[in-house]
């Protein structure tokens, strides 16, 4: 789970401060670390929206539908059917520690064992471990990689034709799957990776309809969010019904009954769900206040030899169309009284991040130069590796710490209810944590979970600090993602969040690929023993994490300073106009 988790929500697309100082201060840090160029002007003269393509200059603003131009029912009902097709396809890959005791049951990749290991009547050999492992491996590295693609997609095509990838894929997956005991070639691989490629599809292609309440707009996305995290379940409920029939529901059964998901989406798509993205708040009042001034412009040539008096009339009558004719449809949706606490509220989230605008003057290009990209970047590699890889090795690793496979499953079906749960019981407090927490703060508060939950993966002989460890890791789950996510919209900008965000992600996703050589290691090297990988990552994630936090809070430093000073800027223009006004009329 990752996929421009919270700070995509369009409630923040229009996030802007005065930030003459700071872009001093971008130069500064492009200075410092050899990248001084001028600034992007085309990125800083724009309106601020989000792109979700990561390789597009700006999005393109037309082909895109405001709110108050689709009926209120209607809407409803685009986002309720969005949260369910969400709910069951954009993340059930990650689902894979309750999927795979049902594979290893089917006997899948059986044939890899030695006659040794079959003799001896092993429940899982180390062949097929590994062949098992690296599927999920290869599922979740391009989960996270096509999220280039998805965003070139949406951006280009639109949401209907993005999710209808998603739905080709999702119906070849499932197809590969419930027919790859039946084919000569290895259809599990394929087929899971197909699944991994098109949850990301209809996910990121859903996080438009966001607008389609703009005062409501970070609930919506919260719970899409949830959606995808809470999506896990499928192989869960799938597994417990696959038990509960005497393992007469066979994975063919349930794949094939599974293509009624991609069917729904297809109908939804064709019959009620927009064929372009809905505009967002900053779109909306960027067109009502571009109409206003044309017809300001209208009015004033043609009373362009108006007394002052009749002008002042004429700028009153232009602000009685502000607010009763053309934008009403615009203030009807997000309310005079809401929009002002938004913008209160999110000059404190700003102000709170100690960061905000460190980098925002900057190109793309510029900003992946700089520690502040590299850094994140080998923070977030790290941290994906480490949480991949225990999806994927959970149960065995639990049976060499406990010395018991009855205690491993116990563990593992916690695992199983506790991951998609995890998800949804976090997002109200990482919410909290993030808008009044600074940058440099949760950061800390990332690496100290990581390296807590380090420590209590490699304690044996112990059931309560196997719940405990796992406990947290389905709260720092979500919590590592929504915050490298955020940490990548306060410092590089909305301008260019879609290119550096995504590289961050693809560049972790790529990384994962390292999953597979340190499965390798822990069957064929250690003979199944979980520390040493795992004291290796923890190690290697807390050295890394010190130094991102260590640079963070250096330089946060100077972005707080700056900050101050542009508010004493902007405090002094304000008073200044009165005191004239003042003396003129004395």
């Amino acid at each position: 789970m990752s996929l421009l988790h919270r700070t995509s929500s369009t409630e923040s697309f229009g996030r802007r401060i005065s930030t003459t100082g700071l872009s001093d201060l971008a130069q500064q840090e492009a200075t410092n670390y050899g990248t001084a160029q001028q600034p992007d002007v085309k990125s800083t003269g724009q309106s601020g929206k989000l792109t979700y393509n990561p390789v597009a200059d700006a999005a393109n603003d037309e082909g895109t539908v405001g709110a108050y131009e689709v009926a209120s029912r209607k809407r409803s009902a685009q986002v309720l059917v969005a949260i369910i097709y969400c709910l069951l396809a954009a993340g059930i890959v990650f689902g894979y520690a309750a999927l795979k005791p049902v594979l290893i049951s089917e006997h899948v990749y059986r044939d890899l064992c030695t006659p040794a290991e079959l003799e001896d009547d092993v429940e899982v050999c180390h062949e097929q471990e590994l062949r098992l492992n690296l599927m999920f491996t290869i599922a979740a590295v391009c989960t996270n990689v096509c999220a280039l693609p998805v965003g070139y997609v949406l951006d280009t095509f639109g949401p209907r034709v993005a999710s209808s990838i998603g739905c080709v894929l999702l119906t070849a997956g499932s197809l590969l799957l419930a027919f790859a005991s039946d084919v000569k070639f290895d259809g599990y691989i394929p087929g899971y990776l197909c699944l991994g490629l098109g949850g990301p599809f209809i996910f990121i292609s859903s996080f438009h309809l966001s607008n389609t309440f703009p005062k409501r707009s970070g609930l919506i996305l919260a719970v899409l969010t949830s959606a995808f995290d809470t999506s896990s379940a499928v192989f869960l409920v799938y597994r417990l019904i696959y038990n509960a029939s005497n393992y007469t529901f066979t994975p063919k059964k349930f794949f094939l009954l599974y293509l009624i998901v991609p069917i729904f989406i297809v109908i939804a798509q064709t019959f009620l769900m927009p064929s372009v993205s809905y505009k967002t708040v900053g779109e909306m009042i960027a067109k009502a206040e571009a109409e206003q001034d044309e017809l300001r412009a209208s009015g004033e040539q043609q009373n362009g030899q108006d007394t002052s008096r009749t002008n002042g009339e004429h700028n009153t009558n232009n602000a009685i169309l502000s607010s009763d004719t053309l934008p009403t449809e615009v203030t009807s949706l997000l309310g005079h009284d809401d929009a002002a606490k938004k913008a209160k509220h999110e000059h404190q989230v700003q102000k709170a991040s100690g960061v905000y605008g460190a980098l925002h003057h900057l190109s793309a290009w510029q900003q992946i130069r700089t520690p502040w990209f590299l850094l994140i970047t080998a923070f977030t590699v790290v941290q994906m590796i480490r949480i991949n890889y225990f999806i994927s090795t959970v149960r065995p690793q639990y049976e060499y710490l406990l010395h018991s496979l009855p205690l491993a499953h116990t563990l593992n079906t916690f695992f199983d209810f506790a991951l998609p749960l995890g998800g949804v019981l976090a997002a109200p407090f990482v919410g909290l944590i993030l808008d009044y927490t600074s940058v440099p703060m949760v950061l800390s508060l990332l690496v100290l979970f990581a390296t807590l939950i380090g420590i209590l993966g490699v304690i044996p002989n112990s059931l309560a600090f196997g719940y405990t460890h796992i406990s947290l890791f389905v709260i720092y789950r979500p919590f590592y993602y929504t915050a490298v996510s955020d940490y990548a919209a306060k410092v590089f900008g909305f301008n260019t969040f879609g290119k550096v965000y995504g590289l961050i992600i693809c560049t972790a996703g790529i990384g994962n690929f390292v999953q597979y050589a340190l499965d390798w290691v822990r069957v064929k090297v250690v003979n199944g023993d979980p520390l040493p990988v795992n004291v290796g990552l923890c190690v290697v994630g807390a050295g890394v994490g010190v130094a991102l936090v260590g640079f963070v809070w250096w330089r946060g430093r100077a972005v707080r300073r700056e900050l101050l000073e542009v508010e004493a800027l902007e405090a002094r223009e304000r008073v200044m106009p009165a005191g004239r006004d003042g003396g003129g009329d004395g």
